[in-house]
């Protein structure tokens, strides 16, 4: 196959190299287009099409349904590794050594303190505040009480922004939650593990001391596993273009959160369980609303099923299924909404409409389902999703930094008015 792609417009033939990923991927490299055809572009809108950047982090093929981090099978990440390591992982390129693991444990947790001011701010937003907003502001807090700018050249400057978010974001879910449920704020404990202190600062109760169930433990590490990067969707994209412009990681990730909140992406999961509790108060019958998600003329949408990426299964998905199965089995949890996202989703995987369209249940399905087992309210799964995928935006960051990427600026095609004269107001 040739290396060159060649662009004819008009009379005159543009040729532009092709660049070829690690996995045979193919790219046209047209930073040269604008230039050298004196303004043309390119437009994609949501640039389906374009690739914003050369990337080490995350390999996806929706085709074959394939996930890698940093070349490792999620599969295998989710089967042996805890959360800590694979965000070591993304972040740094390798799995860590037990050395390597023991400090990153020991710093994130040195910087698991947010300043008390930071109380001041949360004590401000009315209790009925959506928690994705509040975690926004309190990461964006997070620039005023460490002002310094990261110098991107220094290894040790680097590190202490990352575990200094790593270790402070944990705390800002946990109060995010129980700001919105009048609990005490609290900390975690450093006899705890990240994901087991995540569960203890969230659940703790004042009067009684609270018991990690080692299940519910593991299922929450695979989710976050899971959730912890994904290629350049909107909210990686963001922490990327925002960061272009050499703003911090804290507001960056802020931004990220804010494109995160969106029920197109990271509230999918939560827009699930809206679907299933609208099911359940309209009597509970799955088969009528399987039946209006094939009617094309029929405006219901039947959430957590299929995905724009995958267009085989989720992989993702595959793997959570088994941990929501365990999680419902051991917490004996009687919830007519769980009982509905069941019988959903033994019909899907049955019916020969789903499964000729590959239809099937994903990865924010199952997520929600067991966030709803474990007692997290439904305003709170886009928080889960973004404690998951702080690392993924922590490496996207600091990878475009060292990278020297330009900042982002796409071009757009004008569509408005040509060039008219102003009147005057006692004119117009």
């Amino acid at each position: 196959m040739s290396d060159i792609a060649k662009l004819q417009i008009g009379n005159e033939l543009y040729e532009f190299p092709i660049i070829q990923g690690a996995e045979n991927e193919l790219a046209i490299d047209l930073k040269t287009l604008r230039a050298s055809t004196n303004g043309v572009i390119t437009i994609d809108p949501g640039f389906k099409n374009t690739g914003s950047c050369k990337s080490d982090i995350t390999f996806l093929d929706g085709e074959k349904g394939i996930l890698r981090y940093r070349g490792y099978p999620i599969e295998e990440l989710a089967e042996k590794a805890n959360f800590l390591e694979v965000a070591y992982t993304l972040i740094f390129g390798n799995l860590p050594t037990a050395e390597q693991l023991q400090k990153f444990d020991k710093d994130i947790k040195e910087n698991a303190v947010v300043d008390e001011e930071i109380k001041k701010i949360l004590e401000a937003f009315p209790k009925n505040a959506h928690p994705m907003g509040v975690l926004s502001s309190l990461t964006s807090a997070l620039t005023a009480f460490n002002p310094s700018s990261v110098n991107v050249d220094s290894e040790e400057e680097m590190y202490n922004a990352i575990v200094k978010i790593m270790g402070k974001f944990p705390v800002l879910v946990a109060w995010t939650m129980r700001k919105k449920q009048g609990l005490p704020l609290n900390y975690g404990s450093s006899k705890l593990g990240y994901v087991e202190n995540v569960l203890q600062m969230m659940f703790e109760k004042p009067n009684e001391e609270y018991t990690i169930n080692p299940i519910v433990k593991d299922a929450l590490d695979k989710l976050l596993i899971l959730h912890a990067d994904h290629e350049q969707n909107c909210s990686t994209s963001t922490v990327r273009i925002v960061g272009s412009s050499h703003a911090g990681l804290f507001a960056s990730i802020s931004a990220g959160i804010s494109a995160l909140w969106g029920p197109l992406h990271g509230g999918a999961n939560q827009a699930v369980l809206e679907m299933l509790e609208a099911i359940r108060k309209d009597g509970g019958d799955t088969k009528k609303y399987m039946a209006k998600a094939k009617d094309k003329s029929d405006s219901f949408r039947l959430m957590g099923f299929g995905h724009r990426v995958y267009k085989n299964f989720d992989p993702r998905a595959k793997i959570i299924k088994v941990a929501a199965d365990q999680v419902l089995t051991d917490l004996g949890v009687e919830d007519p909404i769980l009982d509905i996202a069941k019988e959903l989703e033994q019909e899907a995987l049955l019916d020969q409409y789903f499964v000729d369209r590959k239809l099937y249940p994903n990865v924010d399905f199952y997520s929600g389902i067991i966030y709803r087992a474990m007692g997290i309210p439904i305003e709170m799964f886009t928080v889960m999703f973004a404690l998951g995928r702080l690392p993924g935006w922590i490496a996207q960051w600091r990878e475009m930094r060292l990278n020297r990427e330009p900042i982002g600026r796409p071009r757009q095609i004008y569509t408005g008015q040509n060039l008219r004269s102003f009147n005057h107001l006692d004119k117009r």
